[in-house]
């Protein structure tokens, strides 16, 4: 059986020691963990900056669509320093843009960006972009075929329908909440090529299921919970 890799969610935040998600300390974090990758969330700034935060709205200082990124506070950081410091791990790029959040992009300019991003700093083998909206999916593939994409698969969405959302979209990957996934689900998108990643993955018998299901990776809360569970901690 392949090991089950394992997927830092928002990195590795440690609020005892005041390590927020989402931020450069947390991705240090979870390579010293020893996660194999990161997944973290990218939105655009009002200048054009690749802002890596989860929310649309940064806690007490704006929505990060209105903001520039000299504004963002210090722990908020862009996308190319987030590489820099993920080198020779895999980083899961969930580009953030629903309709009805502040800032939807329906330009999809920011999976340009992030696009252009890769392409220059030579990093479009090793990360996989992410999206629950398949408008910016198609935009990734339009800007750059070769890219490794991954359909988010939503609590709600029923997940009969998704490998062949997938699919149609040119993913390589399926991304379903943990609770949709099955091992026929899993066997299903394998057949149609697809790795799957389950989100988000926080107990042994999560864990475990995910294994048996044959999932390709876990995202998770616990790293270190995770490595335990797949005998690599």
């Amino acid at each position: 059986m392949v090991a089950t890799a394992v997927q830092a969610h928002r990195g590795s935040p440690d609020a005892a020691r005041g390590v927020r998600e989402n931020t450069l300390e947390a991705f240090v974090r979870a390579r010293e963990l020893g996660a194999a990758g990161v997944e973290l969330d990218v939105r655009r700034t009002a200048d054009g900056a690749l802002a890596v935060h989860h929310d649309p709205v940064v806690s007490g200082v704006g929505p990060v669509h209105e903001l520039a990124a000299d504004d963002l506070p210090a722990f908020v950081p862009l996308l190319g320093a987030a590489l820099e410091v993920c080198e020779g791990m895999i980083v899961n790029i969930e580009i953030k843009n629903l309709p009805g959040e502040p800032g939807f992009d329906s330009d999809e300019r920011l999976a340009g960006q992030v696009v252009g991003l890769l392409v220059a700093a030579g990093r479009t083998t090793s990360v996989v972009i992410s999206s629950f909206w398949p408008a910016t999916l198609e935009a990734v593939r339009e800007a750059h075929a070769e890219l490794p994409t991954g359909f988010l698969v939503a609590s709600w969405f029923d997940p009969a329908l998704s490998v062949a959302m997938a699919t149609e979209r040119g993913c390589t990957a399926l991304h379903p909440w943990v609770e949709l996934v099955t091992p026929a689900l899993v066997g299903h998108a394998h057949d149609a090529g697809l790795s799957v990643a389950a989100w988000t993955v926080d107990d042994r018998p999560g864990l475990e299921a995910m294994e048996r299901a044959g999932v390709d990776t876990v995202i998770t809360d616990d790293v270190p919970l995770a490595l335990a569970t797949y005998g690599m901690g």
